[in-house]
């Protein structure tokens, strides 16, 4: 008996600005890439500056934004393309619904528990100094919520487990899938 086609998953990373989302999604792209799987990244900044440059930071912008993605996530892996997501995501009915237009049998919710005060300290875009003197406003976290994940696929502290770690435990979540 052959076994059936492989499912190209969508790898959505979720949690905090400075938690290592964008770090880990292109380390894991570039381990995968190397095995000879392609993959595609959709960086939330990216997503920001392309597919939702109209969009705001309001929470019905917000919403669309995470719809956008979910979207162009589930036509990549229509096409057998294994997606890695990048985005902060706030909201759980927002990563609810990008779950259901992915499909839940692709969707692996990975959630970066690390800390506000970790992030705080990491701050690589300056972010959370401007949301602190109010140059900034509803910056997740700081004015505006993070609502973490109940039952993620898997949970990664990135201020207690390094890049290597991190890649690690994801390729074992993702080898029945690629």
């Amino acid at each position: 008996m052959r076994p059936g086609p492989t499912i190209s998953p969508t790898v959505w990373l979720t949690g905090l600005s400075g938690s290592g989302k964008s770090t880990l999604a292109r380390r894991l792209a570039a381990t995968l890439s190397e095995r000879g799987r392609p993959v595609e990244v959709l960086d939330g900044d990216v997503v920001r500056r392309s597919l939702s440059a109209d969009l705001g930071f309001s929470r019905e912008d917000r919403r669309e934004n995470i719809r956008r993605v979910a979207l162009r996530c589930r036509e990549l892996n229509a096409s057998q393309i294994p997606v890695i997501a990048a985005l902060i995501s706030p909201y759980a009915d927002d990563r609810a619904m990008a779950a259901e237009i992915i499909g839940p049998e692709r969707f692996r919710e990975i959630y970066l528990s690390t800390t506000l005060l970790v992030c705080e300290a990491r701050d690589p875009k300056g972010l959370y100094l401007k949301a602190r003197r109010g140059e900034i406003s509803g910056f997740t976290g700081v004015d505006a919520p993070y609502e973490p994940p109940t039952m993620p696929c898997l949970t990664l502290d990135t201020a207690v487990l390094d890049i290597d770690q991190c890649v690690k435990e994801l390729l074992i979540i993702l080898s029945d899938d690629t």
